[in-house]
């Protein structure tokens, strides 16, 4: 196998890893963050809205950290700048 065609299949397997992890983390957080605001809105149901407005920005800060994991995936993918160099 010759070097472009070994950085491809690095950088695949690698992107593989990294959709895989940087997706699953973000997913856990959520799901945590998402249990902890129920428990607070059954405790203190005053509180719901204001736990709800946190929750909301809290779990967009969250995803974008997903969606940046995918578009440096598919930046090392599409647009290899590894692959580029050994030209």
């Amino acid at each position: 196998m010759d070097s472009a065609t070994i950085v491809t299949l690095v950088t695949i397997v690698v992107s593989a890893f990294t959709i895989l992890f940087g997706t699953m983390v973000p997913a856990l957080v959520e799901g945590k963050a998402v249990l902890k605001a129920l428990d607070g809105m059954i405790r203190q149901p005053e509180v719901a809205d204001q736990l709800r407005a946190t929750l909301l920005i809290a779990m967009a800060l969250l995803e974008s950290t997903a969606i940046y994991v995918l578009l440096i995936c598919l930046v090392l993918i599409f647009a290899n700048p590894l692959a580029l160099s050994l030209f």
